[in-house]
């Protein structure tokens, strides 16, 4: 970032003296206010909850224009990464600020498909969880138990340490997505096939059994590498942020991704997919196409409390530039499974229909979003609905990892402390328990 040539002057009513703070550029987007000095100077902090207006760090990751409706990874448009790259090379990208040649991602995948067996004993920890387990809940807890099976790479301030363990994770995820999901369904595990490509890896991990052969599906394993390249990172989101945070404190790199993962859960972040399954399996028990109408109808009267899950997004303004090319990838999956009459992918078509044309949604911009497609992936592919959001994780690990990476590198880097209003009771003595 640069030193802007204008200043933001900050005047108080009260005669206090006004100060000026410094403004700084970044190569794209707003300019910032650099408020680090503002509670030295004048005794007070600023009040920002859910850091909406709050940039907490400097990042040459990601990059968002919610209002254009563009995301951009290390300057490449996500549209011609998507199209262009598979999964590998956007994990290189994002990891070392460059797209690979031919032989440094021919180097870069073989170290990633050489780390993607876990520690035997991981199975007799999976034992330990009930097999009706949240798949989120099992995640969270295999992800944290990385550091005690591969505790010679947890020291974070180690460059080594950090980039073997990010290997690890990337590799790893899959592996241990797949057991949480086999565990689930009482199945044995399957083990990684080096010669597949990362996709192809972990659909035969999900879907193999020891009984007979298992053919990965050209047209799924290039849905599920798009999955994987759309969801890879977003900038400083909730589970981003959670994982800066953690991180800050010089944990390890497991512990820190364990708790992006945890934070991932959450519904109104990761969960977005499964809840926009949830909502169109409702309105197929409600009568299904016939009610879209309906079920539209209430959307929009405030006092029903009926939500519409799938459209909209905190930060886009505009169409989500991922659900374009995730919408492309859906009509290519369900017309190879022949899945384009199957009633609920009929009834989610549908309701695109009414909000693409509804003035209603168009005037508010709630145009689809990634998790609406996704999701309807997804489900298509097999993948059950409680497994959507470990997916997410598995896409994101490497994005989590980059953000992680950064901070620590960054010679501002400090650990995160935020401020407070605090609105509760001042001062005052504790009585004896007889006078209370």
């Amino acid at each position: 970032m640069k030193l802007a040539d204008n200043k933001a002057t900050l005047s108080f009513s009260n005669g206090s003296p006004s100060i000026d703070l410094p403004v700084y550029q970044g190569s794209v987007g707003p300019d910032v206010v650099d408020i680090r000095k503002l509670y030295a100077q004048t005794g007070m902090f600023t009040y920002d909850p859910g850091f909406m207006s709050t940039a907490s760090c400097q990042s040459a990751i990601t990059y968002i224009d919610g209002d254009k409706g563009e995301l951009l990874y290390r300057g490449y448009p996500i549209e011609q990464l998507a199209t262009q790259c598979d999964f590998m090379e956007t994990c290189h990208l994002l990891l070392y600020g460059n797209l690979p040649d031919a032989s440094a991602k021919a180097k870069f995948t073989s170290r990633v498909t050489h780390h993607t067996m876990v520690n035997e004993q991981m199975q007799f920890f999976l034992r330990g969880f009930r097999r009706d387990a949240h798949p989120m809940a099992i995640l969270t807890g295999l992800v944290g138990a990385l550091s005690a099976f591969y505790h010679d790479s947890t020291d974070i301030s180690n460059p080594e340490h950090r980039d073997i363990s990010a290997i690890r994770l990337i590799a790893k995820m899959p592996t241990l997505v797949a057991m949480a999901y086999k565990y689930s369904a009482g199945q044995p595990y399957m083990y990684p096939k080096n010669h597949l490509s990362y996709a192809g890896n972990f659909l035969h991990m999900m879907f193999a059994t020891p009984c007979e052969d298992y053919v990965v599906n050209p047209v799924i394993e290039h849905a599920l590498d798009r999955i994987f390249v759309l969801h890879a990172d977003h900038e400083q989101n909730a589970s981003t942020s959670t994982v800066r945070l953690c991180g800050s404190s010089g944990t390890n790199p497991f512990a820190a991704i364990a708790a992006g993962v945890a934070c991932l859960w959450g519904p109104a972040h990761g969960g977005a997919n499964e809840a926009c399954l949830t909502m169109l399996e409702d309105i197929q028990k409600m009568g299904g196409i016939a009610k879209v109408g309906h079920f539209m109808e209430q959307v929009k009267d405030k006092n029903s409390g009926v939500k519409l899950m799938g459209f909209g997004h905190r930060v886009y303004k505009n169409y989500d530039p991922r659900a374009k090319l995730m919408q492309e990838t859906c009509k290519e999956v369900l017309a190879a499974l022949g899945l384009e009459n199957d009633p609920l992918f009929k009834l989610a078509m549908a309701l695109e229909k009414i909000a693409l044309e509804d003035d209603y949604f168009v005037s508010r911009k709630l145009y689809p979003n990634v998790d609406f497609y996704s999701g309807i992936v997804q489900r298509a592919i097999g993948i059950p609905v409680s497994l959507f959001t470990a997916i997410f994780a598995l896409a994101r690990t490497v994005g989590w990892i980059a953000q992680l990476n950064e901070m620590i590198g960054d010679p501002e880097y400090k650990i995160g402390r935020p401020r407070q209003l605090f609105t509760g009771s001042v001062e005052r003595d504790v009585l004896p328990i007889s006078q209370r």
